[in-house]
């Protein structure tokens, strides 16, 4: 007879494995941030991202073995399931262990939508507000007479194997800082400062993450460190919440942060960001399934308290790859593959799958929406708008099936909504708007130099943040800049060639003309001469060019996470 208690001790060890395993990785970025190791932490950040999935595949492995034909028997794995709920009881990260859990019966059953009777299901209740235990912290009251002196011994507190450049200049810039941003506010002097023990890595930055008390309120703090040819400095100092909010974004990357708990850890950063939705700050955190996990139960738990609103097409031009939907009280939209692809896309349905897993492995430095893919969504089928759910059974059947009352959505991606780029200049007046077209000539250059190329560049393709960025988010294109041929236009040499409606020369499949990139993007004139004024390069074949040979040296260029005026002088 099988055991569900030992059992649920393999699940809970192979957990813990996966977590221990997540941490070595994690420690990594201290040293790969002391000796500028960039392209070692790119790898790790893919590591560490492919690290869930390996895990529950051991897992699984060993508990067929223990089960053998019992391997789908429901009462034992629901009784192995009570066990393990009492072993994981005390636990600040019981959250993070029941998704493992959900993740592993959901590999064994096959489950579409939801099974209460095997897995953890909990779409009424917020599980962080259960954890009062406080994350382990820094504290200082800064001297009103000399505050250089506080953040010089916090910045030896957060010690590395390498000196600061000018720990005392560092320091001095910070408190200036910190006393200017708090003076605006109408809270000088600066009191106390608290941060967070663990330093948070991610691409050539290390953050001192907490918060700044002034005489009434506080304010979030993100002292942001470089280490470079000039030295180890900060280099900034972040305290308004868009910037911080910026900086925990969906459109970066994840964090490497070694928090023995991340639980306590997300109850403190929400007191910063608290209108950060809670899966975001899981995900940002590197715990994409968590992330995943608290996206559905919100979602799910608003759906089903507004059950008068139906689902309907998401606003913009319809996609010719994706259908897209949404709905409209809740900031979020569904990706579903079509069968077919409208002319002049030509790629299949494997290669768009690809492209979207590619992005969830690439550094996306500000300018590419997280993406997550959900399997097996089960919903009323009354909650679909007619038109919406006639598109989806009509274009979409290899992803779309009825059962019964409810329709399943066997594969999806799942991003946060933004207001389309080519609707949001219609709306705007004309200095929004071209604040919004530079912005987005800079995301492409951005993505650039990290080696990504967007492929369709059109301004449908393209968000507009609720802090006004420019954000790309649709992939089926997407390629690396290193894999593509940016070629000159050729001049023409004849009448005919010079009137013909196509190209008269041969164009391989890589090819790429960005001198021709202005005929295409749909931009209005005036917008269309402030990019090319202020982004004219993106025009130029031997720019791209240039770049590719930078990034196929493994040099690539430092893309800042907050603009020139958050920098210390």
């Amino acid at each position: 007879m099988i055991d569900p208690h030992s059992l649920a001790l393999l699940i809970q060890d192979a957990f813990a494995d996966y977590h221990a395993r997540f941490a070595d990785i994690t420690r990594r970025a201290r040293r790969r941030f002391e000796t500028m190791d960039w392209a070692g932490a790119r790898a790790d950040a893919v590591e560490r991202i492919e690290l869930y999935d390996q895990c529950v595949a051991e897992c699984a492995l060993r508990l067929q073995a223990a089960l053998q034909e019992h391997a789908h028997d429901r009462v034992l794995w629901s009784a192995v399931r009570d066990g393990y709920d009492r072993l994981i009881a005390s636990l600040i990260d019981r959250e993070l262990y029941k998704t493992f859990y959900n993740t592993l019966t959901r590999r064994f059953f096959k489950t579409r939508g939801v099974d209460p009777a095997i897995e953890f299901v909990a779409l009424d209740i917020e599980p962080t507000d259960a954890i009062t235990h406080p994350v382990a912290r820094h504290s200082y009251a800064v001297s009103e007479q000399r505050p250089t002196d506080t953040f010089a011994r916090v910045l030896a507190d957060y010690g590395f194997e390498i000196p600061y450049a000018h720990r005392t200049r560092c320091a001095a810039a910070i408190a200036i800082r910190l006393q200017d941003d708090l003076a605006h506010w109408g809270e000088h002097p600066v009191r106390a400062i608290e941060l967070l023990d663990t330093v948070f890595y991610r691409e050539r930055r290390a953050y001192l993450i907490g918060r700044v008390l002034g005489e009434h309120r506080f304010s979030p703090c993100v002292i942001a460190l470089v280490n470079d040819a000039r030295g180890l400095r900060a280099e900034a100092v972040l305290t308004r919440r868009a910037d911080v909010a910026h900086l925990f974004g969906t459109s970066r990357s994840y964090f490497h942060a070694d928090l023995p708990t991340v639980g306590d850890a997300v109850v403190f950063l929400r007191t910063l960001l608290p209108h950060k939705p809670i899966d975001e700050i899981y995900t940002v955190l590197g715990r994409a399934k968590q992330g995943k996990t608290e996206r559905f139960r919100t979602f799910f738990h608003h759906f089903a308290t507004h059950p008068g609103e139906q689902l309907v097409q998401a606003e913009g031009t319809p996609g010719m790859v994706m259908a897209v939907f949404t709905l409209p009280s809740y900031p979020l939209v569904f990706k579903v593959i079509r069968d077919r692809f409208a002319y002049p896309k030509e790629m299949t349905r494997k290669q768009v799958e690809d492209k979207y897993a590619l992005v969830f492995h690439l550094d996306r430095v500000g300018r590419l929406l997280d993406t997550q893919p959900y399997r097996f969504l089960r919903f009323p089928r009354a909650r679909f708008s007619p038109p919406l759910l006639q598109e989806l059974l009509d274009g979409c059947s290899r992803s779309v099936s009825e059962d019964g009352d409810d329709v399943i959505i066997g594969l999806c991606y799942v991003q946060r909504r933004m207001r389309p780029l080519n609707l949001y200049l219609r709306e705007q007046k004309f200095e929004a708007a071209r604040e919004a077209a530079l912005d987005y000539g800079q995301s492409i250059k951005d993505m650039a130099r990290n080696n990504i190329f967007p492929g369709d560049m059109l301004l449908k393709n393209f968000g507009v943040s609720r802090h006004g960025r420019a954000v790309f988010y649709d992939y089926d294109e997407l390629c690396l800049v290193t894999d593509c041929h940016f070629r000159d236009y050729p001049t023409p040499t004849c009448y005919e060639e010079e009137m013909s409606d196509g190209p008269w020369f041969y164009v391989g499949p890589k090819d790429v003309f960005p001198e021709r990139f202005p005929q295409f993007l749909g931009l209005p004139p005036p917008l269309a001469k402030a990019l090319k004024a202020v982004h004219g390069d993106l025009f130029d074949a031997q720019w791209w060019r240039d770049l590719q040979a930078r990034l196929n040296a493994g040099d690539y260029p430092d893309t800042p996470p907050y603009p020139e005026a958050l920098k210390l002088a």
